[in-house]
């Protein structure tokens, strides 16, 4: 009896190890194959055109007596209302914004001469849905120039319209289904040459949409050009089978 049970004994720790060896053999297979995947991506671009535009007109006007900058300030903003309307905007898109009056001699930082006491600035800030008539518009901005209008900004120079692209969720679902079309033809392309098929998605990520300039040179911004270029990237994991 003694000898019967240990060889059951035996028998049952072999067949214990062997379905151990089994489990773990199939396991790690398992692994092997879920760690079996490709990443690739896809990109989907659209050219558009600003809907949008932004024109700040902030204009200038010194003296060192303060009742003729004043006159000089509303000279300069009956010119620019008048410069809009020959160019087609209509006097509701421009809107005036804060007068700012600067006393230069009550600057106690104030050092060397003075050429003019007061400086007077105002903004007539120009909202339009029809961002192509502001472009033509600002080309001829000379004219306000030519009439003795003097523009600056409040980071230095006259700088122009800014040109916005608003309709971007119209395009979203279109560019995503392009973008992630392109990842699945890319990853079908890789497993073809690898001698495997494509599987479920192990990971998706939609990417950030990317407002670009058209036509990219050095010191162009985005929002200074008329056209845009609209583009997103999508990275998807693929698992791969055999």
């Amino acid at each position: 009896m003694k000898n019967g049970t240990g060889v059951v004994a035996a028998l049952l720790v072999g067949l214990g190890l062997a379905l151990g060896g089994w489990f773990i053999g199939n396991g790690f297979l398992k692994g092997r194959a879920a760690d079996r995947y490709v990443t690739v991506k896809g990109v989907s671009e659209r050219v558009v055109t600003a809907d949008v535009a932004l024109w700040p007109l902030r204009f200038v006007s010194t003296d060192d007596d303060l009742n003729r900058a004043q006159e000089e300030i509303k000279k300069s903003h009956e010119r620019i209302l008048a410069f809009l309307q020959r160019h087609g905007i209509d006097a509701d898109d421009a809107e005036v914004q804060r007068l700012d009056v600067t006393d230069r001699l009550a600057d106690p930082y104030r050092s060397g001469p003075m050429k003019s006491r007061y400086i007077i600035s105002q903004t007539v800030m120009v909202r339009s849905s029809e961002p192509e008539t502001i472009a033509q518009a600002s080309q001829a901005v000379g004219e306000l120039v030519d009439a003795g209008v003097v523009l600056s900004s409040n980071r230095g120079p006259y700088s122009g319209p800014t040109f916005l692209f608003t309709r971007l969720s119209e395009l979203k679902p279109d560019m995503i289904a392009e973008a992630t079309a392109k990842a699945r033809r890319g990853a079908e392309q890789f497993a073809q040459d690898s001698g495997s098929r494509i599987g479920g998605i192990r990971r998706a990520n939609q990417g950030v949409f990317v407002i670009q300039p058209r036509d990219k040179a050095p010191g162009v911004t985005e929002g200074s050009q008329l056209h845009k270029k609209v583009r997103v990237v999508s990275t998807v994991a693929y698992y791969l089978k055999d």
